[in-house]
């Protein structure tokens, strides 16, 4: 599914206008963005968690070359699958 398709879905479910989803899907995703950036978990009872990882510099390896090269620290994402939305994929 793509964010278009996404869009178009909350707008047929929830009786909103495509800019209203739209909105609504953006005002999502910057909120989820800005708490993960501070480091902060965000969790939707039913649906799942997304919690900021902090991944610590160090050496990779190119796979061509076998050159090893260096990583710098980063920070990512993990989605946690809760048990309602486990429940539902599996049935």
């Amino acid at each position: 599914m793509t964010k278009a398709e996404l869009v178009s879905a909350i707008a047929d479910r929830a009786g909103l206008n495509r800019v209203q989803a739209k909105e609504a899907l953006d005002a999502f995703i910057a909120s989820v963005s800005t708490s993960l950036k501070a480091g902060q978990e965000v969790r939707l009872m039913g649906f799942g968690s997304f919690v900021p990882v902090k991944r610590a510099a160090g050496v990779a390896r190119n796979p061509r070359t076998g050159e090893a090269v260096r990583r710098p620290a980063s920070q990512t994402c993990r989605f946690r699958v809760g048990d309602a939305l486990k429940n539902t994929l599996n049935t």
